[in-house]
């Protein structure tokens, strides 16, 4: 009797260690994917690790089959689009960028870092969206753009990513994108001004769709594509946001014919980083005649590695994307991830090439018949 008493105690006591080990490894788990079909299970802190050692990567968890359907988009054809060989609208474009105010871009991106961070969880980074979406409200009704719209895209996370849209004669998309989160990778609830990565861009792309709307086809709708512009959320944590609202594009059917990401704008005074791996390799190509014919810096072929930023969702989905980044990746700004990358370190007129190319990029490709 004792001997199964004793017996019944450590089966139960067995048990209830077992109870408590299971609930103390019940921590939520991630499955990022680092190269074409090389996947890990990882937790929060071991992603954030992986972050910091300077991995790359696209956190597929929500998303499993993404890179699936990519590739089915892909063999079915529905990516291939041909480019303009040439420019088409240089006259007009050239109007429109002696449009560009120096001015605008610091006045923005001033505000923009002065959010404690802009990290996708925090209340700052839902804060930093929201007053976004209130600059892009305010330029588009500046504009008298009837038929262009804002909306944010909401997650499961605390902070939106934002969608403009600018309606053509068709529904087919000319994407330009960048990230609106920031990172602090020492403490991701710390101070994080994000001036560069990403608040370059977000601003370089912010007032590209300002001038953009002052050309008189562009606001009346008589663009041959539609034209979105795109801030995303959670880049930092891999490439959350854009992977959300390509997958969605993806199921919806969405016919997107280019896509351009600018992470990184306004750091040193090189010639801008032409990114070459995991793109459209006609579509890059068409970008180096954008930035020869517009800008006057020049541009390097770089790589930047599996995940790197968010036009990698888009190729993921099977859309053709390109990625321009203010310079070779081994001089692009080493204060990025810390509270060093502050507005003093930033370049505006690096920014102001970056948004002549985005406005030619935009122009030419709205008004191209693809």
């Amino acid at each position: 009797m004792v001997r199964a008493i004793l017996i019944a105690a450590l089966a139960a006591t067995s048990a209830a260690l077992s109870i408590k080990r299971r609930e103390a490894t019940q921590e939520e788990l991630f499955t990022i994917e680092l190269g074409p079909g090389v996947t890990q299970i990882v937790t929060e802190e071991e992603k954030w690790a992986l972050k910091n050692e300077g991995k790359t990567f696209i956190d597929i968890t929500n998303h499993p089959n993404l890179a699936y359907s990519g590739s089915a988009r892909k063999a079915t054809g529905l990516a291939a689009v041909a480019y303009p060989s040439a420019m088409t609208q240089t006259s007009t474009v050239k109007s429109l960028i002696s449009k560009l105010s120096k001015a605008n871009l610091q006045s923005e991106l001033t505000t923009f870092s002065e959010f404690y961070n802009r990290y996708y969880q925090s209340s700052y980074g839902k804060e930093s969206s929201d007053w976004l979406l209130s600059e892009v409200e305010g330029i588009i009704s500046a504009s008298g753009a009837k038929s262009a719209s804002v909306k944010p895209f909401t997650h499961s996370w605390t902070q939106n990513s934002i969608i403009a849209t600018i309606p053509g004669k068709s529904a087919s998309k000319i994407i330009v994108g960048a990230h609106l989160d920031s990172i602090n990778g020492r403490n991701r609830q710390g101070r994080a001004p994000g001036a560069d990565d990403d608040g370059s861009g977000s601003i370089t792309i912010l007032e590209a769709m300002r001038v953009l709307l002052t050309d008189p086809k562009i606001a009346a709708g008589e663009g041959a594509n539609t034209l979105e512009f795109h801030w995303y959320s959670g880049e930092e944590a891999g490439l959350l946001g854009s992977t959300d609202i390509f997958d969605s594009y993806a199921s919806s059917g969405a016919v997107i014919k280019a896509m351009l990401q600018q992470d990184m704008t306004g750091y040193g005074n090189n010639p801008m980083g032409v990114i070459t791996d995991r793109v459209d390799s006609g579509l890059t190509a068409f970008i180096r005649k954008v930035i020869t014919a517009y800008a006057s810096i020049g541009y390097v072929d770089t790589q930047c590695g599996y995940g790197c930023s968010d036009h990698s969702s888009a190729t993921a989905a099977g859309y053709p994307s390109s990625f321009v980044i203010e310079s070779a990746m081994d001089l692009t700004s080493p204060y990025i991830h810390t509270d060093g990358d502050t507005l003093d370190r930033v370049s505006y007129d690096h920014m102001l090439e970056h948004a002549k190319l985005v406005v030619g990029y935009a122009y030419e490709l709205t008004l191209a018949s693809l």
